[in-house]
């Protein structure tokens, strides 16, 4: 009788610890909950952190840019936006914006005066700026998929294909730096500026990429079988992918967490927050967030 009571003593200390072990694996913060923080919109898109913390993200169907502040409060930070959709802050403050509309790239200062960075790639428009990253030096990096918009009024391709581009921090010369995916879309670089991660999207593929010191790109590697629509990374390295809620990858490819949305579509992630520990997600007609134990690795994204 002894033994068989410790033998269940044991058995439940066991079951006790893996239980913790799981618990400290998680990213996810203890008993934190998905919240939604604001609703009512028509479809959100292209989170991302100022230096404070304050999350600003796109309404991009009621052309617009919305802020939700460390505090809490919902404001409408620009309205018209250029049917702004992917978005990254720069090191100086300035807001970058793929501006959908008239398939720009805009710069936008704190105040909301609009600076146009890029308007086409070799007397071409762009097919649509969809998604952007500013690596540490202000160089930036932007992919250019095909989504026809009915404020467009063409339907065919301006470009040759859907590529990935590189503007240097001079911001003299757009440059093709991949030519060879099919659709990409989500995009996010690690904090050193060393290594890019690209969503095609269109092929079902996120894949690596070594950054060199003039932009250009190198050592394409597949991260995993899974495309993305926006996409961010933490500081331990783990690769934040979305669509159908928000899917976690670690750095051999490998998914280690999913975060349901209650909602059709999650379009894009961003920490942020004073701490940058609060997960933004923006998903179809609402804003969502959730509290992790890691940070954001980008203080920009």
């Amino acid at each position: 009788m002894k033994k068989h009571i410790v033998a269940v003593t044991l058995m439940a200390a066991l079951m006790a610890m893996v239980a913790s072990q799981g618990a400290e694996r998680s990213l996810i913060a203890p008993g934190a909950k998905l919240e939604k923080l604001a609703g009512d919109f028509k479809f959100t898109e292209g989170p991302t952190a100022d230096a404070a913390g304050n999350v600003f993200f796109t309404d991009q169907p009621n052309d617009r840019i919305m802020k939700w502040s460390v505090d809490g409060k919902l404001s409408t930070f620009l309205q018209p936006s250029g049917r702004a959709n992917g978005m990254c802050f720069d090191a100086k403050g300035n807001l970058i914006a793929c501006a959908d509309e008239k398939t720009e790239l805009w710069s936008i200062d704190p105040s909301g005066k609009v600076t146009v960075l890029v308007k086409d790639y070799q007397g071409k428009k762009l097919n649509g700026p969809n998604d952007v990253w500013v690596r540490p030096d202000g160089g930036m990096y932007l992919t250019d998929p095909f989504y026809k918009r009915p404020w467009w009024n063409y339907s065919q391709l301006p470009q040759d294909g859907q590529h990935v581009y590189f503007l240097a921090a001079d911001r003299q010369k757009l440059v093709r730096v991949a030519d060879d995916l099919k659709q990409p879309n989500g995009i996010i670089g690690t904090p050193d500026g060393k290594t890019l991660f690209v969503a095609d999207i269109g092929a079902s593929k996120t894949y690596r990429f070594d950054i060199r010191p003039d932009g250009s790109l190198a050592n394409k590697k597949l991260v995993c079988e899974k495309g993305s629509d926006g996409m961010t990374i933490d500081s331990e390295g783990h690769l934040y992918l979305t669509g159908k809620g928000v899917m976690v990858f670690d750095q051999s490819g490998k998914q280690i967490e999913q975060i349901d949305v209650p909602e059709n579509w999650t379009a894009n992630v961003s920490f942020g927050g004073k701490e940058r520990k609060t997960l933004f997600i923006t998903a179809s007609k609402s804003l969502y967030a959730i509290e992790l134990r890691v940070k954001g690795a980008n203080p920009n994204k």
